[in-house]
């Protein structure tokens, strides 16, 4: 790894920078050295990638580096291509879609996971066939990913934490210069941190390249990771009793790391106690303790480790849709529930918004809390949770949720991407991942309410599915079910009296393509089983408006 200096200003110190290896000096053309950097990278026809560590400075860089870049003439008409891709990449662009445009028409792009899937495959595949030289981007595109980036630029260096502004991870950084000279593309590459002056040179150089990184731990340590795998272990028949299951657990870097292996048993029975209390599991037998939180020895445990331990029905498909017990428990208890009280869509919404899977929620600013709390206390009574006092720990979580479920509320309610970003700062990438989440959290719901015979629920809840995957309000459905009808489409022709399929079949062929288009509407058509020949179709075109009725249909 290569540490870079700029050339030096006359304003500049005059010496050296003590410990640092000056490679070469680059030509300093602008008052941005990551700027000079990446003209000096295309200068060698090379390609880079940009860190930053958030969103809009990843936007915010990308709109400068492109300001400052020539493209040649033969290179415009590609990237002309690729920008109107970005740009169409949703039904209708958001203001992240233009800005995203006009950098590509420059060579540049940003990357991040608010970006929409097809664009951000857009960018990693451009920049993957040499022709897309600079990508702004965040510590998300460190991890996974090939790319044949020559230089690495690690423009921020701290991250506003819990402790204020802080040094990134040494382990984070490490992986972003891992991202330099791939051997699948370059002999050698270059990681390069902008440092501000010579004692900053020499604190990166201390600590990211003499410092060790941080010490790795165990997931099993996460109280949910514990759960899920705990249960899918007895789920699948790999351990059916205590002493099968610590002794798995002691094999394990968790148990290597954690030392003592009686507060490790003691926390696998506790995880063992609630699994049983929530019905996922079924113990032959159970250590009573006089106080909740009472200490087990390791002999104790042995004392009482006979018998088989086997998953419930509940308990195994639990297991089999990967759900954290505790989400489980929280979802089933939610919809016992919805059988006793009024509810609606959104206390579905609610409920899966209040769940670990879906972090990070929303966060409420203090300028929000008075719009949130409004909200619910419209919807208070739809509530399938007990609603902590306004004073316990956990009622910013709770609040969290309302905002992420009003997310929600007002995606099905047909706003767009725009204005959600402007309302909750949820870019389309990002709004993607939580539909996503969504998805998997109702129909593992509907799963469980065909376990438990709730079979009034499930119709509920498949309905709300198709309304997030489609953004659309619930009237819609019927026009949905056909293919080439999105949001949009479906609002548009619900709007002028074609609200299902029986007035779709009843619509006249110059109806519909005056809504939809000529080509959607013969396949709609088509769809419905109306199989239009070519003579008929030029036949109706030429009649009058008002002459075309369902005669001229076959099939």
């Amino acid at each position: 790894m290569a540490r870079k200096a700029r050339k030096k200003k006359k304003s500049e110190f005059s010496e050296e920078p003590e410990g640092l290896e000056r490679v070469e000096r680059i030509e300093c053309r602008t008052d941005e050295p990551s700027i000079d950097i990446i003209l000096d990278t295309l200068k060698k026809g090379k390609q880079a990638l940009v860190f930053v560590n958030t969103k809009p400075r990843a936007e915010k860089a990308a709109e400068e580096i492109s300001k400052a870049v020539a493209l040649k003439g033969d290179e415009k008409p590609y990237f002309e291509g690729i920008s109107k891709s970005a740009l169409s990449a949703l039904e209708r662009p958001t203001k992240q879609c233009e800005r995203l445009a006009l950098c590509l028409k420059k060579g540049v792009a940003f990357h991040h996971a608010g970006l929409a899937q097809k664009q951000r495959e857009l960018i990693e595949n451009s920049f993957r066939e040499g022709k897309l030289k600079v990508i702004c981007c965040t510590p998300t595109l460190a991890y996974g990913l090939d790319l044949p980036a020559f230089r690495v630029i690690v423009k921020d260096l701290k991250r506003f934490g819990s402790r204020g502004m802080d040094w990134i991870p040494v382990l984070e950084i490490q992986q972003m210069f891992g991202r330099a000279g791939r051997p699948s593309y370059d002999k050698e590459g270059e990681a390069i941190c902008i440092a501000k002056d010579i004692i900053d040179g020499k604190e990166i150089r201390s600590r990211f390249i003499s410092g060790k990184p941080e010490e790795i731990y165990s997931k099993l340590a996460v109280e949910p990771v514990l759960r899920t795998y705990l249960l899918s272990l007895i789920s699948a028949g790999f351990v059916d009793s205590r002493e099968s299951i610590f002794s798995f657990f002691r094999k394990t870097f968790w148990a290597h790391q954690f030392q003592s292996m009686e507060s490790l048993y003691a926390i696998i029975e506790n995880m063992l106690s609630a699994l049983a209390e929530w019905r996922f599991v079924s113990l032959p037998e159970s250590i009573e303790h006089t106080e909740q939180n009472d200490f087990v020895s390791a002999d104790e445990i042995g004392k009482n480790s006979s018998g088989i331990i086997r998953a419930t029905p509940v308990g195994k498909r639990v297991a089999e849709l990967y759900l954290d017990p505790l989400t489980a428990h929280h979802l089933i208890e939610c919809l016992n529930e919805s059988g006793k009280k009024a509810h609606s869509g959104f206390s579905y919404l609610q409920m899966i918004s209040d769940t670990l899977e879906m972090y990070p929620l929303l966060n409420v600013k203090t300028k929000e809390y008075e719009d949130v709390e409004d909200f619910l206390l419209e919807n208070r009574e739809f509530l399938l949770e007990k609603e902590p006092d306004a004073y316990d720990l956990e009622y910013e979580d709770f609040l969290k949720s309302i905002k992420t479920a009003m997310l929600f509320s007002d995606w099905t309610d047909e706003k767009d991407e725009d204005f959600l970003l402007d309302k909750y700062n949820v870019r389309p990438g990002e709004l993607s991942v939580k539909r996503r989440i969504a998805d998997w959290l109702l129909y593992s719901s509907e799963e469980l309410c065909e376990l438990l015979g709730m079979r009034k629920t499930r119709p509920e809840l498949e309905k709300l599915r198709i309304c997030i995957d489609y953004g659309a309000k619930e009237e819609l459905l019927p026009l949905l079910r056909l293919k080439g009808i999105g949001r949009i489409r479906a609002r548009i022709l619900y709007n002028n009296r074609i609200r299902d399929l029986g007035d779709v079949k009843k619509a006249e062929l110059s109806t519909l393509s005056q809504l939809i288009g000529k080509t959607l509407a013969l396949d709609i058509k088509s769809q419905l089983g109306e199989e239009l020949s070519e003579e008929k179709v030029k036949v109706r075109e030429n009649k009058r408006k008002g002459q075309i009725n369902l005669e001229d249909f076959s099939g």
